[in-house]
């Protein structure tokens, strides 16, 4: 899957979407998402690397839980065949739960 349609699959949620972070002082009001790669698994031999798995983190922003919002995205996950691991987490400086899907595209 490649950055053009991993976008494209986000993009079906209907919501901001950024990656890695959105610009100074132009965050959106929650709920927004953001994604990133922050690894990738690369499959090798004899020297060479054959394919590159990226790991690929869907953040999900929100100022209350809202697991409507939570179903919708993993209904577009799941149409596009996109295995995912899910966690949670209260950010308390911020006033907002993450929840993130680490993704393998």
């Amino acid at each position: 899957m490649t950055y053009d349609e991993i976008v494209t699959m986000l993009e079906e949620a209907n919501l901001p979407l950024a990656y890695d972070h959105f610009a100074e002082g132009e965050s959106p009001d929650p709920p927004f998402l953001i994604f990133l790669s922050p690894s990738e698994e690369i499959f090798g031999a004899d020297n060479i690397s054959y394919a590159a798995f990226p790991e690929i983190n869907v953040e999900l922003y929100t100022d209350r839980k809202d697991p409507k919002l939570e179903q919708r995205l993993e209904d577009i996950f799941t149409r596009h065949d996109v295995f995912y691991l899910k966690s949670e987490t209260w950010i308390e400086s911020e006033r907002f739960f993450e929840t993130l899907y680490q993704i393998t595209p």
